[in-house]
């Protein structure tokens, strides 16, 4: 049974893989768009901004629902709703009335149903994949996202320049239909019957449930902390001022960006790979903050004292391989210690912790990098002189020394989470 759940998980990881090419691509396309209409990478960050902070807040109550729901069912409809989404965008261009403010209502409703998939999504993980495969899903996982950030660029801008945004939002649609078709006949599943919990109590029970469950396992909460932060430093550069430095210091370089943005992703790739054909450490714990710490120091800091394309790579290397392992050790942790009936609830409330940090680090990257940091770095202070001799001067310089910033702060949070006794323990309880 467990082989035969496994391959039912294959078939869900390749068609869901399909399904979330097409919407990179609309999402890659879209921002292209709305740069071009606006010239503003304010505009471009709110797009980002406008889909996660739905996802956060509806995260904290819906994890009763899903666990007393069909997941496939939930998947479905989520995804179904994403879909009409895009459809009221092609409409939208064919009519010529396209606006920002179009997309960023579009963004809002896919991240207030992504807080339905994503936990429900991770239960059925958890059903489908007997435990001691839990580190090779990840990296399968892991694999295809990061294949999807090397390839989705590539993609969409030749179909864009080809045939236009209608085309690749046509594509979308279509993979969405072969998604959906491959769950509701291919994919068969028997769920936990839990329909009684939460009922008549309200929609803050889910919410209460997780909460609790957490605070009474306060290692699992503190590694969903350790988590948020390291999503934190990770938006406030990476997500932010990766794009805009390396063109600064690159002189406008499109090759450059586009081969360091290649190589970014397939260290992801390689990492997973790994992740799915190597044996794990047996200390999961280490595994997680040891990638992490790895990761920030020579990765960022690489990437910050770097001025030619081929140490930016390396940076970029550095920084992305070691994350699927960091993933895998989190996923191994909380699927076997976390018991099926609870996941939903405790998975939403997580994804609310962990990731209420990506929209803060989002905006605050962009203002650090404009107002602090880049204006300083072109000033005479004694300081921004001496930096000058690390990374550089000119413009970009500001950029850079905020990844040096992220690479010592990050190392340092990740050592200081390791030495946390009640995350210690977690791996004594596996």
């Amino acid at each position: 049974m467990n082989n035969k759940n496994f391959n039912y998980y294959i078939i869900f990881w390749l068609s869901q893989s399909l399904s979330q090419l097409g919407s990179a691509m609309t999402s890659f396309a879209l921002i292209i768009w709305a740069y071009k209409q606006t010239n503003s990478v304010m505009a471009v960050s709110l797009m980002t901004f406008f889909s996660y902070l739905p996802y956060i807040i509806v995260s904290i109550f819906v994890g009763a629902f899903v666990d007393t729901q069909d997941k496939k069912t939930i998947i479905l409809y989520s995804d179904s709703i994403a879909a009409a989404c895009s459809a009221v965008v092609l409409i939208l261009i064919f009519s010529d009335q396209l606006a920002i403010w179009h997309i960023y209502i579009v963004n809002s409703i896919v991240g207030f149903m992504n807080a339905f998939q994503a936990p429900a999504k991770s239960v059925m993980i958890g059903i489908l994949v007997p435990k001691n495969m839990y580190a090779k899903a990840s990296g399968m996982e892991s694999f295809s996202s990061n294949l999807l950030m090397v390839v989705t660029p590539m993609c969409a801008s030749f179909i864009n320049s080809f045939w236009g945004l209608k085309s690749i939002i046509a594509i979308d649609l279509t993979t969405f239909l072969i998604a959906a078709f491959v769950l509701f006949k291919f994919i068969d599943i028997a769920e936990p019957t839990i329909k009684d919990i939460g009922k008549n109590k309200g929609i803050f029970f889910g919410c209460r449930d997780g909460l609790y469950f957490l605070l009474q396992n306060k290692g699992i909460l503190y590694l969903i902390i350790s988590m948020a932060m390291m999503n934190f430093f990770s938006r406030l550069t990476y997500e932010n001022i990766l794009s805009p430095m390396l063109l600064a210091r690159s002189g406008g370089s499109d090759i450059t960006l586009g081969i360091v943005s290649g190589v970014l992703g397939i260290g992801g790739i390689i990492g997973g790979l790994l992740v799915t054909a190597v044996k794990l450490p047996q200390d999961n714990v280490k595994t997680i903050y040891f990638s992490a710490a790895f990761s920030f120091l020579v990765g960022d800091l690489l990437m910050g004292l770097g001025q030619t394309t081929l140490v930016w790579c390396i940076a970029a290397v550095a920084a992305s391989l070691p994350i699927p392992f960091l993933t895998a050790g989190q996923n191994v942790i909380l699927y076997r210690t976390i018991p099926l009936e609870m996941q939903g609830r405790v998975f939403s409330v997580r994804n609310a912790i962990q990731y209420c940090t990506i929209p803060i680090g989002i905006l605050l990257g962009g203002v650090l990098a404009d107002i602090v940091f880049e204006p300083f770095m072109v000033s005479n202070n004694a300081y921004a002189i001496l930096l000058q001799k690390l990374v550089g001067a000119g413009i970009g310089s500001g950029m850079a020394v905020m990844f040096l910033c992220t690479g010592v702060l990050g190392c340092l949070i990740s050592i200081l989470w390791y030495r946390n006794k009640k995350i210690k323990n977690l791996q004594n309880k596996l």
